[in-house]
């Protein structure tokens, strides 16, 4: 048998005895009323944020449910895997006006046109994706959080001179996994003093930072980027250079190496032989060490 708990009104007995429903009055569970009311408070502020927007008397099922989740001062997108190029259009028509996390995880973007649909957007995913130097944030005023991770990002002076323009409230930004970040957990070619200097020029770029990649942003680092950040830009020569530099060097002249003449051709697999001077008496020898003299 069915059962339901409310207060003593007038017209619930006469449903429940209708219908066989066993009618069970809250005083016996007198802490359901403080619920019970308030939330028929909370559908009453829901149903009448519908109508003013213009929906219908009837509202569907969807919309009510994603105003249910708008009631609660955070409401969450997530558009994960679809392979796709851009923002989608429908996205934005339907959740940008209410959406403060957005999450565009694994996908193919290469540019964010259709963003600026998400007035209140705090906070904005955009891992493993195929974001270049130019991408291109709207304005958004109250976002705070920002992830790049993994994408084909290079170059940091453009991008960082565009966040503090169009995000200037950015609290916490993640950049790992792109080749602008010289992580040396992510590629061995970088040391931690490579990593150091370019948190101390993003610092200097962007000074509302508190938390960065990782880690937090400490005290001293805000000092350091202060003074000097200005100058710890981390540039490296590209491996195209590096590679025309050693081919001009080798036609030039040829490197210094210790094996004998015969054998430096790497195709040349012939031995060499040569008489050596040295003589071997096995006096200091690692092998007898271990070996007494008895044994001799």
């Amino acid at each position: 048998m069915m059962e339901v708990i409310s207060d003593n009104g007038k017209t619930i007995p006469g449903i429940c005895k209708q219908w066989s429903i066993n009618h069970i009055t809250s005083p016996q569970y007198c802490h359901l009323n403080d619920m019970a009311e308030r939330m028929v408070r909370t559908v009453k502020s829901l149903i009448k944020g519908i109508l003013k927007l213009g929906a219908s008397e009837t509202p569907h099922p969807r919309i009510f449910n994603f105003f249910l989740l708008s009631q609660f001062s955070f409401v969450a997108v997530s558009y994960i895997g679809q392979d796709c190029e851009g923002v989608p259009e429908f996205l934005g028509r339907k959740y940008g006006h209410f959406t403060k996390r957005l999450d565009l995880s694994f996908n193919l973007l290469r540019s964010l046109e259709g963003l600026e649909e998400f007035i209140c957007l705090e906070e904005l995913i955009l891992d493993n994706n195929l974001l270049r130097n130019d991408l291109k944030l709207p304005r958004l005023p109250h976002l705070h959080t920002l992830t790049i991770n993994k994408n084909q990002i290079t170059e940091l002076d453009s991008l960082l001179d565009h966040l503090a323009e169009v995000v200037p409230w950015l609290k916490y930004l993640s950049l790992l996994g792109n080749e602008a970040c010289p992580n040396e957990l992510v590629s061995l070619d970088n040391d931690e003093s490579d990593y150091q200097r370019y948190r101390y020029f993003i610092l200097h770029k962007l000074p509302n930072l508190k938390f960065l990649d990782a880690r937090t942003v400490t005290k001293k680092e805000y000092e350091e980027a202060a003074t000097r950040g200005a100058f710890m830009k981390v540039v490296k020569p590209k491996d195209d250079l590096a590679s025309n530099d050693t081919g001009s060097n080798s036609s030039g002249f040829q490197q210094y190496t210790p094996l004998p003449q015969g054998s430096r051709d790497g195709t040349n697999h012939k031995g060499v032989f040569a008489k050596c001077r040295y003589v071997y008496h096995g006096r200091h020898s690692e092998g007898n060490r271990f070996i007494r003299d008895d044994q001799l």
